[in-house]
C-alpha cells in the first residue's frame, strides 16, 4: 500500500534539505531495512517502529522488513503559481498524486539565505501557497461546470453534480479551502472530489523548520504557526532540516544522544511519518518467522481477509483463519511457543477487524 507525502513549500524554506536528508539516508550503512530513490524527486522510506525491533531480538530473522512511505519532492512554489508562474503547473500535477501535503514553512533568521519574499513571516509564506491551492481548485471546478452545463440537459446525474459544483464554487469564491465546504459529506460532492483530486482538500501537516536554538526553545514564528494550525485542525512538527541531514550518518546510539543533547526524544522526520500515518487512519500488522519479522501496512477497521490480501491476494481467496498473538502478549510471554501454551494465540475468523501490532499468521487453500 502506497503513501504519498508531497514535500511543499516558498523557495529557500528548506523543502530541499529535509528531502535531501531522507534521500541521503539510503546511504547509512548503521540503517537495516532497505531505502532506495525511485526517482530524482522520489524517496521511498521506512516507517521507524521498534516494535519490529523487540520482535526480532526474539525471533532472530534473516531480515526486518519495515512498512514504507513514498516522499515527493514538490517542485517550488510561488505566487502566481496557479497560472503557471515559475514551475507551478509541474508542481499541481505533483501534489494532486499525493495523499498528504507536508507544507515546510521557514521559522528562522539567517542572513546568508535568501527569502523569496525578502522578510521572514511563516504565516504569509502558508497563505501564498494555499491561496494558490484554492485558485488552482477554482480552475478545475469552472471547467467542469462548464462540462456539467452541457451534460446536464439530458442527464439527471450531471444537472446533480451541476448542483453541488455551483454551490463550491461559491465556497471557493470567498477564497475558502475546499477542506471547510459544508457538503464534503455529500455522495455527488465525493464523486467530484475522487475526479478531481482537490488540493485544498488534502490532509496538511505543517513542518516548521527551525534553527538550532528553537530546537531547545520555540520560537515566536514557529508559535504563530501553531496558532494557524490551530485554527485549521492542523498539526505542526517542528524540526532542523540541517540537523536532520547530521542524524543520517550517525548509528542509532549516536542519533539518540544528539537528540537528547537539543531535549528531543524523536527526529521531526520521524515524527513526520507517524503523523502521515495517523492522518490517513493507517495502521500495521506483523508476521514473525526465522525468514523476516516484517511489518504490513493496512487501512484502520480493515478485516483479516482483506488484510491478509496485502501479502498476496491469494491469502484473501482462499482465507480460511487467521492465528492472532496480540503484539504485547508475543513479548511478554518471549515468543510464539509460549504465547500458545499461555493461551494468547486466538483463532480468528473473517470478521475479525486488525488491530495495530497484531502479530499474525494466515491459514488460506487455493
Amino acid at each position: 500500500m502506497g503513501l504519498g507525502v508531497g514535500l511543499v513549500g516558498l523557495p529557500n524554506v528548506g523543502k530541499s534539505t529535509t528531502f535531501n536528508a531522507l534521500t541521503k539516508a539510503q546511504n547509512a550503512e548503521a540503517q537495516n531495512y532497505p531505502f532506495c530513490t525511485i526517482e530524482p524527486n522520489k524517496a521511498v522510506v521506512p516507517v521507524p517502529d521498534k516494535r519490529l525491533e523487540e520482535l526480532a531480538k526474539i525471533v532472530n530473522p534473516n531480515k526486518i522488513q519495515y512498512s514504507t512511505i513514498d516522499f515527493v519532492d514538490i517542485a517550488g512554489l510561488v505566487k502566481g503559481a496557479s497560472k503557471g508562474e515559475g514551475l507551478g503547473n509541474q508542481f499541481l500535477s505533483n501534489i494532486r498524486e499525493v495523499e498528504v501535503i507536508l507544507h515546510i514553512v521557514r521559522c528562522f533568521e539567517d542572513g546568508n539565505i535568501t527569502h523569496v519574499e525578502d522578510t521572514i513571516d511563516p504565516i504569509r509564506d502558508i497563505e501564498i501557497i494555499e491561496t494558490e491551492l484554492i485558485y488552482a481548485d477554482i480552475t478545475q471546478v469552472e471547467k467542469k461546470i462548464e462540462r456539467l452545463k452541457k451534460q446536464a440537459k439530458g442527464s439527471k446525474e450531471a444537472a446533480t453534480l451541476l448542483e453541488i459544483a455551483q454551490k463550491l464554487m461559491e465556497h471557493l469564491d470567498q477564497l475558502q479551502p475546499v477542506s471547510t465546504f459544508e457538503l464534503k459529506d455529500d455522495d455527488n460532492f465525493i464523486t467530484l472530489d475522487k475526479e478531481l483530486r482537490f488540493l485544498s482538500n488534502k490532509e496538511v501537516i505543517y513542518g516548521a523548520n527551525v534553527d538550532e536554538d528553537a530546537l531547545m526553545e520555540e520560537n515566536d514564528y514557529v508559535k504563530s504557526v501553531k496558532e494557524y494550525a490551530k485554527s485549521k485542525n492542523s498539526e505542526v512538527i517542528m524540526l532542523c532540516a540541517k540537523i536532520e541531514e547530521e542524524l543520517v550518518g550517525l548509528d542509532e546510539d549516536e542519533a539518540k544522544e544528539f537528540l537528547t543533547d537539543f531535549g528531543i526524544e524523536e527526529s521531526g522526520l520521524e515524527k513526520i511519518i507517524h503523523s502521515a500515518f495517523d492522518k490517513l487512519g493507517l495502521q500495521s500488522y506483523f508476521t514473525a518467522g526465522v525468514v523476516e519479522v516484517r511489518s504490513w501496512t493496512i487501512t484502520k477497521g480493515m478485516k483479516a481477509p482483506q488484510a491478509a490480501a496485502v501479502i498476496h491476494n491469494d491469502f484473501e481467496k482462499g482465507f480460511i483463519k487467521a492465528e492472532v498473538i496480540s503484539y504485547e502478549d508475543f513479548i511478554a510471554c518471549g515468543g510464539e511457543t509460549k504465547a500458545k501454551e499461555a493461551g494468547k494465540l486466538r483463532i480468528e475468523g473473517k470478521d475479525y477487524i486488525v488491530q495495530d501490532g497484531d502479530v499474525m499468521h494466515f491459514r488460506f487453500n487455493v
